[in-house]
């Protein structure tokens, strides 16, 4: 039988929480807990990424050593079997696969590096292939639906940077132009790109304003459109913002806000791509990560701070979010990936 699965990386206590997702009432139920073996000792976070056919998990750690760990996805009960780990070239912000699964492609905000690393038998990383230098505080990389780019938002010098991917060798190229600039000392940070695929939105840490894109698939090229705040109307601070996540059916967009702990909702013009906001609410302490299931109706948010996570559920006619239970996770929750199976 169908079923829905989630997976929370705790980086104090160095272990993936496995959640069973109800689909009809967003009830959470403990699955397993997993240690990451082969750390020393843990890091700041630890980024996740899920390959194509849903069959492993992979799992960055930001410590000593700095490795991904493959983990092999029970199809029928969802829980995770080590299969191994493999050498990252420095610590990485946040992993993706290419559309193939036969690459894993790493974001080093530390570092300043993009990396690529060639995946062998299913689970296990080899030693990056292609490493990238003078990329300041690389925050986030993502591949696009046609696996042909690549774009990697670069915090220290607000820019996000583009790339040609050719998914033969796993290799990058900067695009023409190689990147795109936001507004200065906004620190972009995740983004996502719209489910149909001519939009991309980009999350400013240091600002805390979402930055709209028009995207055109063909050259792998962005176009801004638009600026709008997530920070709730009266805040006054330095931001902190997040994480960045969107309905798949394109309708309503979310960014998380560490220093206010709150979520904003946004609505998405079906047309233009343009976003009007619908407000935010409170959720964890320090949410650095969240994610949205497949059917568009529950949002799940984790805070590092408050070791929890939060669920809520997603009007489908407003956007807005009504919370719906609170449940313990490890120490630093702070990456939440959400897997159908089969």
């Amino acid at each position: 039988m169908a079923a829905t699965y989630v997976y929370v990386g705790n980086a104090e206590s160095n272990e993936v929480h496995v959640l069973g997702l109800d689909r009809s009432s967003g009830a959470l139920t403990t699955v397993q807990q997993v240690p990451i073996p082969g750390v020393a000792k843990p890091g700041m976070s630890t980024p996740m990424a899920v390959s194509p056919d849903r069959r492993v998990l992979y799992v960055g750690t930001r410590g000593e050593p700095m490795i991904a760990a493959g983990f092999a996805i029970d199809p029928t009960r969802g829980t995770l079997t080590h299969v191994a780990n493999g050498p990252l070239a420095d610590s990485l912000a946040y992993i993706v696969t290419d559309r193939t699964g036969r690459f894993l492609l790493g974001a080093s905000y530390p570092g300043n590096k993009v990396t690529v690393n060639r995946i062998g038998p299913p689970g296990t990383v080899q030693p990056a292939h292609q490493v990238l230098p003078d990329h300041p505080k690389a925050h986030s990389i993502r591949v696009d639906a046609d696996n042909r780019h690549v774009l990697v938002p670069t915090l220290g010098n607000d820019r996000v940077n583009q790339f040609t991917f050719d998914a033969a060798t796993g290799r990058l190229t900067p695009n023409t132009p190689p990147a795109v600039e936001v507004t200065a000392n906004a620190g972009p940070r995740h983004f996502v790109f719209h489910p149909g695929g001519a939009r991309v939105y980009v999350l400013g840490e240091l600002d805390g304003h979402v930055y709209a894109f028009d995207y055109d698939a063909g050259c792998g090229t962005l176009a801004h459109t638009q600026t709008i705040s997530a920070l709730p109307p009266d805040f006054s601070g330095k931001p902190s913002a997040a994480d960045l996540h969107i309905t798949p059916d394109g309708r309503f967009l979310y960014a998380s806000v560490r220093a206010t702990s709150t979520l904003a909702g946004f609505r998405v013009d079906p047309a233009s791509g343009a976003l009007t906001a619908i407000g935010s609410v409170p959720t964890e302490r320090q949410p650095r990560g969240f994610n949205i299931d497949s059917s568009g109706r529950f949002l799940l948010a984790v805070g590092q701070l408050s070791d929890g996570l939060s669920s809520y559920a997603i009007d489908p006619a407003s956007g807005r979010l009504s919370k719906l239970k609170e449940y313990a996770m490890g120490r630093n929750p702070n990456w939440v990936e959400i897997v159908d199976l089969p």
